[in-house]
């Protein structure tokens, strides 16, 4: 249940209301504001107030019973989240349009550190998914695996994919160049544009994000001369 929370709450439900809407479709009845509060953790203090915004959103619906009591019934998951869609491609087609024309050209290129593992492959995904043109990539079996879906996709729209994987057959070379006391060597460079290097050992990770020209052609030189 909990995961299913933090999922709807990504989706932006509050979550009184993920809580609220996940009790609901467990009940397999309509409940009152009381059962919902006892069975979900909602405080009873705030319970109207979150099944009134989930019946705003329609995600739920009043039942006006008998003597003027009120149930809440659900609209269901397989609808939820086709609405959820909808609503969520619609903003991306407004936003794809409209965010670029405010956007103020940066005044140097843009670069920032990562300091873990999950933001360094999370902005590696980002920069797969961004590329319209080319990928280069040099990766360890580890990393190309988790970035294969994401890779698939950017084939699949016409990328043109250059991709080294360390360690692997007949990639002798690669032991050497892509790792160095045990750390594995991750590089993503995104249309020419943009790249991705860092390196990852023992579930830590570390790297840096930039568009600097110089070194995406020194990133993109690199993995060519690899690939060699």
């Amino acid at each position: 249940m909990r995961d299913v929370v933090e999922q709807l709450q990504r989706l932006g439900m509050s979550g009184y209301e993920a809580k609220a809407y996940v009790t609901l479709v467990g009940a397999g009845r309509p409940l009152n504001g009381y059962e919902v509060a006892k069975r979900s953790g909602v405080p009873r203090s705030t319970v109207y107030e979150t099944l009134g915004k989930l019946v705003s959103r329609g995600a739920a619906y009043e039942l006006h019973e008998e003597e003027g009591a009120v149930g809440y019934q659900p609209l269901p998951p397989a609808a939820l989240l086709e609405r959820m869609r909808r609503e969520f491609d619609d903003s991306m087609e407004s936003l794809q349009s409209s965010l670029p024309t405010i956007a103020a050209p940066p005044e140097v290129p843009p670069t920032h550190n990562l300091r873990d593992a999950e933001s360094l492959l999370t902005r590696a995904g980002d920069v797969v998914a961004a590329a319209r043109s080319a990928l280069l990539i040099a990766a360890w079996p580890e990393e190309t695996a988790l970035l294969s879906p994401l890779v698939r996709r950017a084939e699949k729209r016409g990328v043109e994919v250059s991709a080294t994987c360390f360690g692997t057959e007949p990639d002798r070379a690669g032991d050497r160049a892509g790792g160095d006391a045990g750390s594995r060597l991750l590089v993503v460079v995104g249309d020419r544009r943009e790249v991705l290097i860092g390196g990852l050992a023992n579930g830590a990770g570390w790297g840096v994000y930039t568009q600097d020209r110089a070194v995406v052609l020194l990133a993109a030189q690199y993995v060519g001369g690899v690939r060699r």
